[in-house]
Formats: C-alpha cells, sequence, structure tokens
C-alpha cells in the first residue's frame, strides 16, 4: 500500500513552477493571497501539518511551536535567514528546521553594488530629475558622485555573500577590507586580495564605503550603533543588504541628517516595513524594498532546496539544510 503524502502548509504564494512541483509530490495547502498568514492561521497550520514552509515574514517563535501538534516535524523554511524562527525550542519538540543557504549570494552582491553605485553617483537624484520633467540639460556641475575605483570598501561579514561582494568590488578597481567573527584562510583573503581587521572600529574609521553583509543574531545588533557610526568618515557612505537590525537606524538617520555621514543605501529596516519617516525624505539615501533577492532564478532555486529538504526529510534522512542552533 502506498504511504499517505506528507501534509505540507506554505504561507506565503510562491513562484508558480514551485507550487506546481509541491502539488505533484505532496499534499499541500497553497495561498491565494500574497500577504502573511495571520498568527490564527499559522497556529492552525503548526497544529494540523508534517510540514511547515513560511517565509521570512512568518515569526515562528516559541509560542507559536508551543502550540504545534504531534504531527508537525519540520519547518522548512523558504529563505536562508532563520532569525524569525525560535530554532532551540523547535529542536527541543523534536522539530527540524531546515534553510536555503547559498542560492541568493550572487543576487544580493549585485544589489550590494547596485546600491554602492546608486548612492555614491547620485543616480536616484537624477532619475528624479528625468521622472519629474525638470532636467534642463547637461552642466558642469550638476549632480557630481563619487568615483568608487581606489575607495575603500569595509565589508562587514565576509561569509558567502560578503565574499561575492569582495569578487564584484574588485573587479569595480575598489579596495577590499573586511572584519568578520574568524579570519579568512590566508589563501582565500589572496584570492580576494582582502586585507582583514580585528577591529572593527578602527576599519569603520578608514573607510570610504561600508556594506553590511553579516547574519542577525544577539551579537550583531546594533552592531553599527550610534558610537560606531560615528567613527566614519563625514564623506563615508553605508550600504546594507544583511538584516536591518544590524544598524541603529535612529542614530543613523540623524547622522545623515546632520551631514556626519554622506550617504546610505538600504534594502533591509530595523522595524522592517516600519521605516524611519525621516529617512525617506533625504535625497542622499536610497531605500529598496527588500530587493537584494528578487530575481526569478533565486526564487525559484530557493523552492527547490525548499523542496529538496522535504524529499530528504520524507525518505528518513536528515534534510541538506538543517539548521542547528550552533549554527547561529
Amino acid at each position: 500500500m502506498a504511504r499517505d503524502r506528507l501534509s505540507v502548509v506554505v504561507t506565503r504564494r510562491l513562484p508558480e513552477a514551485v507550487e506546481a512541483r509541491m502539488a505533484e509530490l505532496f499534499d499541500v495547502k497553497l495561498r491565494n493571497l500574497d500577504e502573511p498568514m495571520s498568527r490564527d492561521a499559522l497556529v492552525k497550520a503548526v497544529q494540523t501539518a508534517d510540514i511547515l514552509v513560511p517565509t521570512v515574514t512568518d515569526n515562528v517563535d516559541a509560542g507559536l511551536i508551543g502550540q504545534a501538534g504531534e504531527r508537525l516535524k519540520l519547518i522548512a523554511n523558504y529563505g536562508a535567514g532563520v532569525d524569525h524562527i525560535d530554532v532551540a525550542t523547535a529542536r527541543q519538540r523534536g522539530i527540524l528546521v531546515s534553510n536555503t543557504p547559498g542560492v541568493l549570494t550572487d543576487d544580493t552582491a549585485d544589489m550590494t553594488m547596485a546600491l554602492i553605485l546608486a548612492v555614491t553617483r547620485r543616480i536616484p537624484e537624477g532619475l528624479g530629475l528625468m521622472q519629474r520633467g525638470t532636467w534642463d540639460g547637461w552642466a558642469p556641475t550638476a549632480l557630481l558622485g563619487g568615483r568608487i575605483s581606489g575607495r575603500r570598501l569595509g565589508i562587514l561579514g565576509m561569509g558567502r555573500i560578503g565574499q561575492a561582494v569582495a569578487r564584484r568590488a574588485a573587479a569595480f578597481g575598489m579596495q577590499v577590507h573586511y572584519h568578520n567573527r574568524r579570519r579568512l584562510r590566508t589563501e582565500t583573503e589572496e584570492a580576494l586580495e582582502a586585507t582583514y581587521w580585528e577591529s572593527l572600529d578602527q576599519m569603520v574609521a578608514r573607510m570610504d564605503v561600508i556594506s553590511v553583509n553579516c547574519p542577525s543574531t544577539p551579537s550583531t545588533f546594533h552592531l553599527m550603533n550610534a558610537r560606531r557610526l560615528k567613527l566614519m568618515k563625514p564623506e563615508a557612505v553605508i550600504v546594507n543588504t544583511s538584516r536591518g537590525e544590524v544598524i541603529d537606524e535612529n542614530a543613523l538617520t540623524r547622522m545623515l541628517r546632520a551631514g556626519e555621514i554622506a550617504g546610505a543605501g538600504l534594502d533591509v529596516y530595523e522595524h522592517g516595513t516600519d521605516v524611519n519617516p525621516r529617512l525617506r525624505e533625504l535625497p542622499n539615501v536610497v531605500l529598496l524594498p527588500h530587493m537584494g533577492s528578487a530575481t526569478v532564478e533565486g526564487r525559484v532555486e530557493m523552492g527547490e532546496k525548499v523542496i529538496i529538504n522535504i524529499k530528504t526529510f520524507e525518505d528518513g534522512h536528515r534534510p541538506p539544510d538543517q539548521v542547528v542552533p550552533s549554527m547561529l
């Protein structure tokens, strides 16, 4: 007799190709609306499903996991970051957690470079002139930005994405520097032509561009706090395509408004969609709606990883991308 298919609940709309494949393989409940599930709907999902497939917009905290039914055995996250999931509590309940690492490395690194260029070359300001129809023609001193070749780039977090940013920055002629929890191997540093700084404070004070590429953990919360932001050179800029909580957003806003930092490019925010309104008013700030991973190829590959994790679990093995608390 054929065994029953796994019951899978997906919390958000996914690419059609991913949803179609899931429907072939599992007893899957898909979302018709592309909006987060309510808390009540999430509770019902964890009480009735074998597998939950959440996204970064779902708060899978200890309270939610505590209401899970006996059937729930895997939280197969659609995304690399798992700071919205209480992995330790899930482990205590015997629930595995998996994610989709490595898929969005190039997409996020591309967006990092796009933000660096957008801020330093004042692209949004030029775009605004064209869209308003107020451009009067070329002028020798109009919209003067800065050349990125030769500038010092300080990368905060030298994992997969940080290293991908380093390779791109080197191709633009930037000098690559980095701070990381662990220093890279010598051969990796040499291949990236990257200089390691043990002291984050010293690195921040000497860079022209700071790129935040570290995960959100208790130790990285407000890593770029008011004191550290004040170490930046007045002509320096900062970009963040990682997690908003790494930067003290209020402190950053104050310093940008005061001219103590030249500019910022942000794709993520400390309080999610609740962006500091004073940031929106600044011409030297580029704000994007969490687009770093928004490519068709990347989102489909994320779904494929989720499916592989579920299928491997169904076959009685540990998911290849299982997350354990020691990894965080």
